[in-house]
């Protein structure tokens, strides 16, 4: 194995893709293998990515009473779990929030609203809050909305916006498990929708779902394809009232194993560990970046609590690494 992981390495140095034959053999790779996996994925990342670490930050702008039922979400009104039940907050609030992750080291700031897209007043005031954060702190707005027309994307980015986030979930033949009340191609024609007019898209998925590691790989080379510029890795953290709630935590091994083929097969992309890391890799958090990851969402999830922000850039600092400025 350790022969075969250096020549893909070798492979993706000289600018030539890997297949989903080799991605496979990363992802389902007995365990024993970790070590010799990690350490071409930290190679390729650092040759890649460098050395820098760019963190984000999220709010929950708007919360529950979503009509979608996807399984593993607590906002779903079709689920039954114990959530914030709210409307849109107020600009000043998200801008506030904006401002406090850029204190917190934070480069980018994520607005993020429960539901399949939003209302015209809605995009209306996180138009607004785009602006302001735009012009009054260095930090980045980045938006997660649903699924949106190019005409409420274009808004977006005439108002300052400059990544979208938009997740898959997981590969589009294990998606009907996971939600029926919309499409895999309505959320591929968000994606492609805001690649057209010159966003920069953050797109990835979850794990742990019940998937196999054929549709781990799936998904990878979906993302590949749409060539998006952020892969969010989350892993699921079951919630009480979720069609999920049973599932047990993915083997922390294992989420590395998923990392690092994310990373094998977009070298030169942002590969961020997202909700659910530190549930999962535990005591082998720090681990993810040798694993290939350059990112990593910090402070609070939608719904679920994270670590102390200083907590991970004391994490970042001890490895010797840096967060981007």
């Amino acid at each position: 194995m350790k022969n075969f992981i250096y020549t893909l390495e070798e492979k993706i140095n000289n600018g030539s893709p890997i297949n989903e034959e080799d991605a496979l053999k990363i992802v389902a790779a007995p365990d024993e293998d970790i070590y010799d996996i990690i350490a071409s994925a930290n190679r390729i990342r650092r040759k890649f990515k460098g050395e820098r670490i760019n963190l984000c930050s999220i709010i929950n702008a708007k919360s529950g009473l979503c009509p979608e039922d996807c399984a593993f979400c607590s906002q779903s009104a079709k689920n039954n779990s114990e959530v914030a039940v709210y409307e849109l907050v107020e600009k000043e609030k998200i801008v506030c929030e904006a401002k406090r992750a850029a204190s917190n080291g934070a480069g980018r700031f994520g607005i993020v609203t429960s539901g399949k897209g939003v209302t015209p007043q809605d995009l209306n005031v996180i138009a607004a809050s785009i602006e302001e954060i735009t012009c009054s702190s260095n930090i980045k707005a980045c938006a997660s909305l649903g699924i949106l027309a190019k005409g409420e994307l274009t808004s977006l980015k005439k108002a300052g916006l400059k990544r979208y986030h938009h997740n898959l979930e997981t590969a589009e033949s294990f998606f009907p498990n996971i939600c029926s009340s919309h499409s895999y191609q309505e959320n591929i024609d968000t994606v492609r929708a805001a690649k057209e007019i010159g966003l920069q898209v953050c797109c990835g998925g979850i794990f742990g779902m019940g998937e196999t590691n054929e549709q781990r790989v799936e998904l990878a080379l979906t993302l590949r394809e749409l060539n998006v510029d952020s892969v969010p890795l989350n892993f699921l953290n079951p919630i009480k009232g979720t069609k999920m709630e049973g599932r047990p935590l993915l083997p922390p091994i294992e989420a590395l194993k998923i990392i690092a083929m994310h990373r094998f097969i977009l070298p030169d992309k942002d590969i961020k560990a997202a909700g659910g890391r530190s549930v999962v890799l535990r005591d082998l958090q720090s681990l993810l970046f040798a694993a290939g990851a350059n990112s990593m969402m910090v402070g609070d999830y939608l719904t679920t609590k994270g670590r102390q922000v200083s907590d991970d850039i004391q994490m970042v600092a001890d490895l010797g690494l840096k967060t981007e400025d």
